[in-house]
């Protein structure tokens, strides 16, 4: 009797790939809105380099790379990412509201505190998956497998 197979499904069609894209949006948002306003450098620095990163994770997961390099644990890494993130976006958008600013900094603050919210939901999101599926995508083989 065959071993069932898990049903793959497009990571782009997926809620981890909806809510990364949607955080890669949140991210560019907040970016443009500190370019225009010509914010102090940090802010637009830290938020570039969360784009890039995030951009990275989600060409990583669509061309399933993380299943083809077995030596990095790519779910942890992703955990870290979103915890990172986190910290830097609430130090940037928190220090981007305080009041001797311009609106399209706070703008850029307001959308740099969506992305905290939705960098905390991708992080649970690979939490829990971990938790569901502490293997990783690989199927380990049971003993009745081997027969």
């Amino acid at each position: 009797m065959p071993a069932l197979q898990q049903e793959h499904h497009p990571f782009c069609c997926s809620v981890k790939g909806w809510v990364k894209m949607l955080r890669l949006a949140l991210t560019m948002t907040s970016m443009t809105f500190f370019i225009i306003s010509q914010a102090p450098e940090p802010y637009i620095v830290i938020t570039g380099f969360e784009a890039t990163i995030t951009l990275f994770f989600i060409i990583l997961y669509m061309l399933r790379i993380d299943r083809l390099s077995r030596c990095i644990f790519w779910p942890l890494l992703d955990i870290i990412n979103s915890m990172v993130t986190t910290v830097f976006m609430i130090i940037v958008s928190v220090l981007a509201l305080l009041p001797e600013t311009t609106t399209d900094i706070v703008l850029g603050g307001v959308f740099g505190l969506l992305l905290v919210a939705c960098s905390i939901a991708d992080g649970a999101l690979i939490y829990r998956k971990l938790l569901l599926n502490p293997s990783g995508p690989y199927q380990k083989k049971t003993v009745h497998d081997k027969i």
